[in-house]
């Protein structure tokens, strides 16, 4: 919870699959161990990037990836001792989403990410009574889901009182949105919450490490920054987002922020924009991610569990364009380097 609470760098897991679209262990195991080699201070599985699919009949992968990432995430911690997290997404009604947490905690999970996808049934304070319930399990961390993916917009006072919910540890702002993101900082801040803010915002990665909050209440001044990140566009280029999750704190914390940043900051969302699909309203997301990684030699394919679920047209050229344009953000020499270690 220290390491969570100061700020970690947390890939979203993608889900490897053989040509059949059966789940690969071995290749999911690869996948953990480049994540930490790279330097992640752990991983976010069942999560978004590792399909939703997976809880459903007839894949029923929900505890074997979970559990095959848990044990390499403690094999490789053996051999290189550092502390690492593990999170693991739980999404549904109450009931599934208690028994995703317990199936979590069982497998050595260290705190859940809550989705509110697929719920617009519930209310706002069905929504809150949900995370009070799953927060008895596991430390949570709330989630602000952009709508375009399944999410809604919520009113500043349900954040006031998700930050106040004991054990919500962390929340994941993946609004999308400037004012929307702003809403979660101001609920942190006002509140006193101890509850981290953490970037969901793969369009505004580097605009949100960079970024202190700072708001005038009842005579006093009070400030929240983005202390880390879990995010898609972090499972890709990874050791190279790495050394630039570490630097942007640095400045941050520097108070000197070269404007070079912005540059980059513009580049990297350019960047996301080819690999989450944008031009296409996000259909190819996933696979956008896959293609990446099959590029580098860390994944077979870029087969889903959902036959339809693919590169959008033009995407892949889209994808070679921002390779093309910004060959400083890849890691394709460290990928390199790792396949040819022990380790890959």
């Amino acid at each position: 919870m220290a390491l969570l609470c100061s700020g970690a760098f947390l890939p979203a897991m993608p889900l490897v699959l053989n040509e059949r679209r059966q789940f690969d262990p071995q290749g999911q195991r690869r996948l953990v161990r480049y994540y930490l080699s790279a330097g992640a201070d752990g991983i976010a599985a069942a999560v978004h990037t590792t399909q939703f699919e997976i809880r459903q009949s007839p894949h029923n992968l929900l505890e074997p990836v979970l559990r095959t990432v848990s044990q390499e995430m403690d094999a490789w911690a053996s051999r290189h001792p550092r502390p690492l997290l593990k999170i693991a997404g739980a999404c549904g009604p109450t009931q599934q989403a208690l028994a995703e947490a317990r199936l979590a905690k069982s497998l050595g999970y260290d705190a859940v990410l809550l989705s509110p996808g697929g719920l617009a049934d519930l209310t706002p304070e069905d929504l809150l009574a949900r995370t009070r319930a799953v927060a008895e399990v596991l430390p949570v961390i709330g989630f602000y889901l952009q709508p375009a993916v399944g999410g809604r917009v919520f009113r500043y006072d349900y954040w006031e009182q998700l930050v106040q919910i004991p054990n919500v540890v962390a929340v994941k702002c993946a609004a999308f949105d400037r004012y929307l993101t702003g809403d979660v900082a101001r609920a942190i801040a006002l509140t006193g919450s101890s509850a981290a803010l953490y970037t969901g915002n793969d369009d505004h990665i580097i605009g949100d490490l960079l970024t202190v909050y700072q708001f005038e209440h009842n005579g006093q001044t009070r400030t929240v920054r983005t202390v880390g990140g879990l995010l898609g566009h972090w499972a890709v280029w990874t050791h190279t987002a790495v050394d630039l999750f570490h630097r942007a704190r640095d400045a941050a914390r520097s108070g000197v922020i070269d404007a070079q940043w912005m540059t980059l900051a513009a580049q990297i969302t350019d960047a996301n924009s080819a690999f989450f699909d944008t031009q296409n309203g996000f259909r190819g997301c996933i696979a956008g991610i896959h293609e990446v990684l099959r590029r580098q030699g860390l994944m077979p394919g870029i087969w889903c569990l959902d036959p339809q679920e693919t590169l959008s047209p033009g995407q892949a050229e889209q994808i070679d364009r921002v390779y093309t344009m910004y060959p400083h953000l890849c890691d394709d020499d460290f990928v390199r380097e790792f396949l040819a270690s022990p380790e890959g």
